[in-house]
């Protein structure tokens, strides 16, 4: 199984759409591992987004992310990671196609409701970032046996 980290950003969570995009995610069958509400610092934006912190944009990306609380979570299931990213659509709202969370959610570039990893080292790196190996709890749900067959 892989895993992936998921940010439901300030935006998702001031317009009350966490619990609609989460619904998505276990109606797709990916397993919630780990969650938590949390307010994102500055140190940890510079972290997160370490590869941006130099480029002129950073601080308007900072001031977005620290605005307001945000919930963190990893999902695990099979190529979560593309499973998730194809699940939320291109990166601007404006661009996204209908039927994704970005197409149906944003019509924004930035304000696109949510991160989530883009391959295997950064969600390992994600993940350890935003929790700590005992809040990460892997379990096999019952429904497995319903959401993929047994070579999968």
């Amino acid at each position: 199984m892989e895993r992936t980290l998921v940010l439901l950003k300030p935006d998702c969570v001031q317009r009350r759409l966490m619990g609609r995009v989460l619904t998505r995610f276990e109606d797709k069958g990916l397993n919630v591992i780990a969650m938590k509400m949390l307010q994102v610092t500055p140190e940890l934006a510079k972290q997160h987004y370490a590869e941006h912190v130099e480029k002129p944009f950073y601080s308007g990306l900072e001031a977005f992310i620290t605005a307001s609380p945000i919930l963190a979570m990893v999902l695990e299931g099979l190529d979560v990671i593309q499973v998730v990213r194809n699940m939320l659509g291109a990166t601007s709202g404006l661009k996204a196609d209908a039927g994704t969370i970005r197409g149906d959610f944003s019509s924004s570039r930035q304000m696109n409701l949510v991160h989530a990893s883009d391959g295997p080292e950064s969600a390992t790196r994600e993940i350890d970032l935003y929790f700590e190996t005992g809040e990460v709890l892997a379990y096999e749900p019952t429904l497995t046996p319903w959401f993929k067959a047994a070579d999968e």
